[in-house]
């Protein structure tokens, strides 16, 4: 699935000038579509979280450029492109607008809907625009998200290579379909809308691309600005030396079987300037939706990862993005695996697999490339959507993303609140929610004095406490309540995550990571607790002014300063007589630092 160089197009020269020019403007292109979608969607999960993505892509679906939005959605959409051409061919016309969200055929999971439009100029294909976007509903057993159902078919409206729009005519029979098969109609509608905007003027604003420079030149461009990232980053790669690293770790349970946790190792060969991924020793699928879609997910998830790590922007500036980076990188699952499961498996609640992979990759690189990655991260998505009806009988729906933490890193502590990896939602404001859903949040803030210590600590996760004002129901899409981010070279590991019915009770209820169609009662509340994240080098060696500042800022707690950093804090002060005394009784009793602490 993988691009590979045009060789007959790479025989002609064209001036690097121009090359960055037009590299410059297909970006600009590709932000633009976003900025449509964002000004354009109803939804709050792509408006105000934007979880989204636009690019342009050349005729066998190859990424020219993205937006800046979710990794996740952008990642995919080559495996979209691809997929539809197996089912639609040459049928593709000006003005189509094809939709494709089957996760057999290149999708994230099935609410993550890819419209594209074929763009040609003078008669010839040339490439797409496409757009991708979580919409709320796309029907199915239970409304927004789902975890324990039995079959893809349970997902709700899947479909691939069907027309939206052809020739430029809407097709009115499928809006009436998507209308009677969704809980929430008139958002998902005016999100495809959205879609389709940014579809017309990526489109438009290629063609005129190729009309101010001429296609062959815009095509040469395309390709050498391929080729550049490629070889960039196998650059990169080289740098590492040959061998195979590993690491592993588990997930909670699939959704149903709660006593049965489910292993995920991965192993990463690099040998000269290519690498290869291998997760295949994780868990065999399971019988909920509790998989992951080989391209739409797991691929995207492992390419994103790698190319942070080998491309960092604080590193390497200005490295164009596009197909070239993944062109050395293999990824392999064997079939029937949680990671490439057999259909009709379903693959709705996926990113807590992938994220788990991704949080490996940088553990069994870490010894060999320290300065490129951090100690363990949340590698979590908490993923919640509530839902009930209202004095209509008609569906309302909220989804939101509750965000993560990394790990402490050379030279900074770790980022508090931040989506983990190929996840880069914004959060959705507490007014956005007050606004429009018989809902209230009761609190929204760092999860404090949580963050594994460490020379550089871990990065902190957040608390969101949320009221039902009516009866309603909730499903949470979540992991890591067994597991705590691990901390590297001496840092301690972080917080695992915990979800509370009604904290404020008498009688708090523990819940599961997992929840289905849960049932509230109105005035019932839940809180949802993030990971934080592991601690990286020594804690000792933390200066002790920066402890006091954390101390003062509320987010390490006087106990954790001495009980794990060793500093004593008297009134607003540091006694540093104290601490040196401390700070050598813990070094005299601790023993040899591991590399990695769990």
């Amino acid at each position: 699935m993988l691009s590979t160089p045009n060789n007959s197009l790479t025989k002609t020269k064209i001036d690097p000038v121009t090359v960055q020019v037009i590299g410059g403007a297909l970006k600009t292109i590709a932000k633009e579509m976003a900025h449509v979608m964002y000004r354009m969607a109803y939804s709050s999960l792509i408006r105000e979280s934007e979880d989204l993505g636009a690019g342009i892509f050349d005729a066998a679906g190859n990424t020219l450029a993205e937006a800046d939005s979710t990794p996740m959605q952008l990642g995919c959409l080559p495996g979209y492109i691809r997929g539809f051409q197996a089912v639609i061919g040459d049928n593709q016309h000006p003005g189509d607008i094809i939709w494709n969200n089957d996760p057999y055929a290149g999708a994230s999971h099935s609410p993550d809907v890819a419209l594209c439009q074929p763009i040609f100029y003078q008669g010839e294909l040339v490439g797409y625009s496409g757009a991708t976007a979580h919409h709320l509903d796309m029907g199915g057993a239970q409304p927004g998200l789902m975890v324990d159902v039995p079959d893809v078919f349970a997902e709700g409206l899947i479909l691939n290579g069907v027309k939206l729009y052809d020739k430029g005519v809407r097709n009115e029979t499928l809006f009436e379909v998507i209308r009677q098969n969704v809980r929430t109609p008139f958002q998902v509608i005016g999100d495809l809308e959205a879609q389709v905007a940014a579809c017309r003027l990526g489109a438009r604003r290629y063609i005129e691309l190729m009309d101010k420079y001429g296609k062959e030149t815009v095509l040469l461009a395309n390709e050498e600005l391929m080729n550049y990232t490629e070889r960039i980053m196998r650059s990169q790669i080289a740098k590492i030396p040959d061998g195979v690293y590993e690491a592993e770790s588990w997930l909670d349970d699939d959704g149903r079987h709660l006593d049965k946790r489910l292993p995920v190792h991965v192993q990463v060969t690099i040998k000269g300037e290519e690498l290869e991924v291998d997760v295949s020793k994780s868990s065999d699928q399971v019988s909920t939706a509790f998989n992951s879609a080989y391209s739409g997910a797991l691929c995207v998830s492992t390419h994103s990862v790698l190319r942070s790590i080998f491309m960092d922007t604080d590193v390497i500036d200005d490295v164009p993005v596009n197909e070239g980076a993944f062109r050395p990188i293999t990824i392999k699952a064997r079939k029937g695996c949680i990671f490439n499961p057999i259909k009709p498996a379903a693959t709705f609640s996926r990113a807590n697999q992938v994220n788990t992979v991704a949080d490996l990759i940088i553990k069994a690189l870490a010894p060999v490339a320290p300065k490129q990655t951090c100690a363990g991260s949340s590698a979590n998505i908490q993923f919640a959507s509530y839902a009930g009806l209202d004095e209509n009988n008609e569906y309302w729906v909220y989804i939101e993303v509750n965000e993560g933490s990394y790990g402490g890193r050379p030279g900074k502590d770790g980022l508090d609140a931040v989506d983990f990896s190929s996840w880069n939602t914004m959060n959705n404001p507490i007014e956005d929610l007050d606004m429009h859903i018989p809902m209230v949040c009761e609190q929204y803030e760092l999860r404090e004095d949580t963050g594994g210590a460490g020379r550089y600590r871990g990065g902190l996760g957040i608390v969101r406490w949320n009221r039902f004002i009516t009866d309603g129901f909730m499903t949470m899409e979540g992991d890591k309540h067994t597991v705590r981010p691990w901390g590297y070279k001496g840092g301690l590991p972080g917080t695992p995550a915990n979800l509370i019915k009604n904290p404020d009770s008498e009688n708090p209820e523990f819940l599961t990571s997992k929840l289905n169609g849960y049932r509230f009662g109105a005035g019932e509340s839940v809180l949802i607790l993030v990971p934080s994240s592991g601690g990286y080098g020594d804690p000792l060696e933390r200066p002790e002014e920066q402890v006091l500042e954390d101390v003062l800022d509320g987010i390490v707690s006087r106990e954790t300063a001495y009980r794990d950093y060793g500093v004593v804090i008297i009134g607003r002060k540091v006694d540093s007589k104290a601490t040196k005394k401390r700070r050598e009784e813990i070094h005299g009793t601790r023993g040899e630092l591991p590399l990695y602490s769990h």
